[in-house]
């Protein structure tokens, strides 16, 4: 796999591949990794990504924008009762707020990577955050070929700041994110 530096040199030397392109979310290989402390140990699980649209600009990073809800009434946890109580109403209250939501506001080239920031909707509160992203081509696929890409942003979100505060005496309020996209250009 290759780092977005090389997607981007990649893009540049093609002509045809220079201008924005959109991209639509390869469901079944998209999730939502997250972790938080739960005293000494760790809670871990997963959430589906529902929809992802993107628009990559390999010239102007600045361009590109990143769209992902997240399906909060299928997230699973690493043990049973973690997430029956992530789902309940004192935690992410799936039944009366069943997406999460993430909306960029800008993107801006950082190291071989990008700096992703927007705005967070969970439980119906909308905060900013900032998220770390990084774009390869998929396994398998020929060099200069951006049709197929996969993508990683990771960031973190305190759960108090969208009043999700249920168990905080034995559950940690930082929940740290790792988002895994794969993602295909769009004809």
């Amino acid at each position: 796999m290759y780092r977005l530096a090389a997607a981007l040199l990649l893009a540049l030397a093609s002509p045809a591949l220079s201008a924005p392109a959109d991209y639509v979310l390869e469901p079944a290989a998209s999730s939502v990794g997250f972790e938080t402390d739960f005293g000494p140990d760790r809670i871990t699980g997963r959430m589906p990504v529902t929809r992802a649209d993107l628009t990559l600009d390999f010239d102007q990073v600045s361009n590109s924008t990143v769209a992902v809800t997240i399906d909060v009434q299928n997230a699973e946890a690493s043990f049973p009762f973690a997430a029956q109580a992530m789902k309940g109403p004192k935690v992410l209250d799936a039944r009366a707020f069943p997406e999460i939501t993430f909306a960029s506001t800008s993107v801006r080239q950082a190291g071989d990577g990008a700096t992703v920031e927007g705005n967070v909707t969970i439980r119906g509160v909308t905060q900013p955050m900032t998220l770390a992203a990084r774009i390869w081509r998929q396994k398998d696929s020929e060099p200069g070929d951006l049709s197929h890409l996969t993508v990683r942003l990771v960031g973190k979100v305190k759960r108090s700041a969208f009043g999700a505060t249920g168990w905080s005496d034995m559950v940690g309020d930082e929940v740290r994110l790792d988002i895994l996209a794969r993602i295909a250009r769009q004809d």
